[in-house]
């Protein structure tokens, strides 16, 4: 989740004109596409297999400080506790930020191929790695955690937080379990125009469920198989219906970024960021707020920073921003965080690939999608869709990406194309047979039974 800094108040927003506006800037010529990808991990002790406090010896905040003596990031604070870190002025990279129960997220820069995306993880693994090795502290990569319970799962000292804490039981049963014990990783792409923002927000929100599938990877809760495939994906089911799913009305004529923000303003509020501090505005009406009737803020009016703020807020499978982000996917291995961002440029970045992903899924009805998307989190690949599985499907996208990574001709010093990113994907995807499959034969057998051996055999 976002990492809010003081930058001072912009311009007061006065019209929904200004709010379109500012997802249309998002546009840009394909020249200047770029590449952002998101991942999070479980950190752990060594010892004990309890995860990580904030404070303490080898908490989180040990962590944090060891990046930052060790390899020259820069903290971000929240009064005295450091909640983020970010790369000094004029370095590249991205920043790291801290999840609700201390899941550690790399949110990319935007890079120009998943080579460098590629690279970038494994300097980021090499970091957190050699840190985590001086404070006794390990990695996992996994959709959900699979031992602690909600009770024993930390709480990191960010006032967003802690408002989003107050108001999640209320709109659902299982979103503090989104917060605090899940983990993912996430693509982000960009768009040319209005009319290529709405072809790639309806073939990734159509494909979203068959992405699910494929990296479908949280099958253990609190020591036990939890009967799904894909847990963290269905908690998402139960989380908060106005800000999550797979949104009906972008499969709808007259689809732009004017009835985006319309649905956007819709969304209830969480919070409003001033002077260093949330302000708990949850449930609140952000067009209150543009017409300057904030309860909790009488009389003020936002800026486009309090807009971003709301629109990082809503969690549909697909969300805008000023580019696209792909939130399906569990958490895995640190060789496949590459996967996720390598599947979808596949599939978004040639447009020969956008429009056979399109005619592959456009003839879809709203229903077929959200019982697809309603199935996903037991049964994956093995998900019946019309006279085939999800399978069947996952194979075909898998091949359309293939051919986008093939025509982009874009190499490393070896001469690989992109699509050496999705060898693991595509033996997946023939065999049928998920990380979380791979997972339980592990439980079932050699693991016999001992969700600790977990921490061994996949951890970072």
């Amino acid at each position: 989740m976002s990492t809010r800094e003081d930058a001072g108040r912009g311009a007061p927003i006065t019209s929904r004109d200004q709010l379109v506006r500012y997802l249309e800037e998002g546009s840009k010529p394909a020249a200047e596409w770029r590449i952002g990808t998101e991942h999070e991990k479980f950190g752990f002790h060594l010892k004990t297999l309890t995860p990580l406090a904030y404070e303490g010896q080898g908490g989180i905040r040990a962590v944090l400080d060891g990046l930052t003596r060790h390899f020259g990031w820069t903290p971000v604070r929240e009064g005295d506790n450091v909640i983020a870190l970010k790369r000094a002025p004029g370095q590249p990279g991205g920043n790291i930020s801290l999840e609700p129960g201390g899941q550690l997220e790399l949110s990319g820069a935007p890079v120009a191929n998943i080579h460098e995306t590629a690279a970038e993880m494994a300097e980021h693994v090499a970091q957190v790695k050699a840190v985590g090795a001086d404070l006794d502290v390990g990695f996992l990569g996994l959709g959900f955690s699979p031992k602690w319970t909600r009770a024993e799962t930390p709480r990191m000292p960010k006032g967003r937080y802690a408002i989003m804490t107050a108001y999640m039981p209320k709109v659902g049963s299982l979103g503090l379990d989104m917060m605090y014990r899940s983990c993912t990783v996430q693509t982000n792409l960009d768009f040319a125009s209005e009319a290529d923002m709405v072809k790639k927000l309806r073939v990734s929100l159509a494909l979203q469920p068959v992405v699910a599938a494929l990296f479908a990877n949280s099958p253990l809760t609190e020591g036990k198989p939890n009967g799904y495939l894909t847990f963290r994906s269905a908690v998402w089911l139960d989380t908060d219906r106005a800000r999550t799913g797979l949104l009906p009305f972008a499969f709808e004529s007259g689809m732009g970024f004017e009835r985006y923000v319309d649905y956007a303003l819709d969304v209830p509020m969480y919070f409003v960021y001033r002077g260093g501090r949330y302000i708990d505005a949850s449930g609140k009406s952000f067009r209150d707020f543009v017409a300057g009737k904030l309860d909790v803020m009488p009389g003020e009016r936002p800026d486009l920073e309090d807009w971003a703020d709301h629109l990082s807020t809503l969690f549909p499978e697909v969300r805008l921003k000023r580019f696209l982000e792909m939130r399906g996917a569990d958490a895995g291995s640190a060789a496949r965080v590459s996967e996720l961002p390598a599947l979808w440029v596949g599939l978004l970045y040639d447009s020969v690939s956008l429009d056979a992903a399109w005619d592959l899924a456009k003839d879809w009805t709203p229903a077929e999608r959200q019982d697809m998307r309603n199935a996903v989190p037991r049964t994956a690949l093995a998900t019946p869709f019309r006279r085939t599985d999800l399978g069947a499907i996952a194979r075909q996208v898998v091949t359309i990406a293939e051919a986008g990574l093939k025509r982009r001709a874009v190499v490393d010093a070896a001469g690989r194309d992109e699509r050496v990113f999705l060898t693991g994907l595509r033996q997946m995807a023939d065999r049928g047979q998920t990380a979380a499959d791979e997972v339980l034969a592990r439980f079932n057998g050699p693991w016999q039974g001992d969700v600790s051996n977990c921490f061994v055999d996949l951890r970072y």
